[in-house]
């Protein structure tokens, strides 16, 4: 396959919400596989709404079954609508017999996916399905269809995106229902839409939520119970059975919604179900009780998550009702699950330091104040802070990044100095003009000042990439401009940027780099380094994550006095 003759791609992805988020990381490296790609999303309502705010991708396309693509006419409908979209590219997530039919009804020349449900001779482009042989946790499944295509390395943890208003409504919501600032909150997720085989007992849920609130509950600890719609009346035989009173919200929030109370959560109690996912992708720590399904295949992605299941001789079964006494979830004791917890919750308090008051993963506000003194972070502008849309030409157009102004305003709480270097070649180029680039950088600050965040300074290189300029990023030139004008100290500096310059510029003055994910050339940038041997000191999905390490790796440099071997005199 030419990549560079795809310019379209549609992406049928999957169904559920849990394959879904682990979907995601095969998802984003498709942008990095194609980055000058127009790339949209054809899902069912409900993940459309789960993926929206999605940086990798510029479409969605809503597929709704049951109203106005459902029968054989709704079906012809959809494919005359793929059709004159002109797709170059399908690739398939999704494993049924459908979605190849789809495609090919809809005339797209190469049709990628795995030959599975017989549909091998409606894909141009069959991939081999892994053997059955070799267990494959269902990320590195979607992961692997790529492989033919050039992707390469373990999967990325799963990610998801909220806007900073959706974060702050839920904060509003939850303050409605009395759960503060401080508060450390526990999600129950006793539910589970693909059929009660995988719901542990009601009661015990309830019980273990009392244990928690009751033992813990003085260092602030609030319940809260969620679940999709239909599931209100288990929620409330779950809250009526408890003596602390949970905050309900079963069945009464939306998946955004939903998204943004489990974002808030400090500890995850769940049966194997998407929003255990979601939990996951947010870096939430889990407690998840397995029965009929296999953990090995489904577990919660990442680190800091517990299993708890009970062996039985018919486990994993993937049945959606138990045929017989359902053994593999009453075998599951609450003292099993409450110690999974307890273990949880240590790890928050425990020397890392951290908290999810502020519904993120961040720093002890009391631990992070002062924490990064006479620290300079340089951040790039488009791709790590905003959206990279090729130029950003008028305020309207910048567009932030989910998180992007919480992670800045704990760089400075924390003491660091944040200043923006950014090389601009569109003033030169004609397409803006200097007081528009004043405009939308004065757009910038408000919009971080309005979350609590600022900026030291704004640098930017106008010149044109000929120019031959000594400000022109990875030159310097800004770097010195920011170190005469501010009083800096560059050896104790971070630059965070989304390209290769970015990584160069800080090995020319001797500071860590990181490395974000977020812009539309970054996995292609990284492929680079990697063959030149040129990492960088640390790759984070998004720019909070980069916040994250800097916290950790600034307090192991205290330690070791910043020395950075080979820092430059200045």
């Amino acid at each position: 396959m030419k990549k560079d003759s795809i310019k379209r791609i549609v992406v049928r992805g999957p169904n559920w919400i849990g394959d879904a988020v682990m979907g995601e990381p095969a998802l984003s490296a498709l942008r990095g596989l194609f980055p000058a790609a127009e790339i949209t999303l054809l899902v069912k309502p409900t993940i459309a709404e789960l993926l929206g705010n999605h940086p990798g991708l510029d479409r969605i396309l809503v597929y709704d079954s049951r109203r106005q693509h459902a029968g054989l006419t709704g079906k012809w409908g959809l494919a005359r609508a793929l059709r004159r979209l002109r797709f170059d590219l399908a690739i398939l997530f999704q494993n049924a017999f459908e979605a190849a039919l789809l495609t090919f009804l809809a005339g797209i020349p190469r049709r990628y996916g795995y030959a599975t449900d017989g549909r091998s001779l409606l894909l141009t482009d069959p991939i081999a399905v892994p053997e059955r042989t070799r267990v494959v946790h269902q990320t590195e499944y979607y992961l692997e269809l790529l492989r033919p295509l050039g992707a390469d390395g373990p999967s990325a943890s799963p990610r998801l995106f909220l806007s900073d208003g959706e974060v702050d409504a839920m904060r509003r919501r939850l303050a409605q229902a009395g759960i503060g600032e401080t508060d450390l909150v526990v999600g129950l997720n006793p539910g589970s839409t693909y059929g009660s085989a995988k719901r542990w007992l009601p009661e015990r849920f309830a019980e273990t939520a009392d244990r928690l609130a009751l033992e813990h509950g003085g260092k602030g600890l609030r319940v809260v119970i969620v679940g999709a719609r239909g599931e209100e009346a288990l929620g409330r035989a779950i809250a009526e059975k408890m003596q602390a009173k949970p905050v309900l919200l079963s069945g009464h929030t939306s998946i955004r919604e939903l998204m943004a109370v489990i974002n808030r959560c400090g500890l995850f109690i769940t049966n194997d179900t998407g929003p255990m996912h979601i939990a996951a992708a947010f870096g939430i720590p889990v407690v998840a009780v397995f029965g009929p399904t296999d953990s090995r295949t489904t577990s919660p992605f990442g680190n800091g998550h517990t299993i708890v299941r009970h062996p039985v001789e018919c486990s994993p079964c993937l049945l959606r009702e138990c045929p017989i006494d359902h053994r593999c979830m009453t075998r599951v004791s609450v003292e099993q699950v409450y110690a999974a917890a307890v273990k949880g919750l240590s790890s928050l308090s425990g020397s890392s330091g951290l908290s999810r008051s502020s519904g993120t993963n961040q720093i002890n506000q009391t631990n992070q104040t002062n924490r990064l003194n006479g620290v300079t972070v340089f951040l790039d502008r488009d791709g790590t802070l905003n959206r990279d849309t090729g130029y950003v030409k008028t305020p309207e157009e910048l567009e932030l990044f989910p998180g992007s102004v919480r992670a800045v305003a704990r760089l400075k709480r924390a003491g660091a100095r944040v200043v923006l270097t950014t090389n601009q070649s569109g003033v030169a180029r004609g397409l803006l003009t200097t007081a528009a680039l004043d405009a939308i950088h004065a757009r910038l600050r408000a919009l971080l000042e309005a979350g609590g965040a600022s900026l030291d300074a704004i640098y930017y290189c106008p010149h044109h990439p000929d120019d031959a300029c000594s400000c022109r990023k990875p030159q310097t030139g800004l770097v010195d401009r920011a170190v005469g004008e501010l009083g800096l100290d560059p050896s104790r500096a971070y630059v965070v940027g989304d390209q290769n310059r970015d990584m160069e510029l800080a090995r020319r003055i001797g500071a860590r780099s990181v490395l974000v994910m977020t812009g539309p050339t970054s996995q292609e940038a990284l492929g680079l380094m990697k063959s030149d041997g040129l990492r960088p000191d640390h790759v984070a999905a998004r720019l909070d994550e980069a916040v994250d390490w800097i916290m950790q790796d600034a307090a192991k440099m205290e330690d070791r006095q910043w020395s950075f071997p080979g820092s430059p005199q200045w």
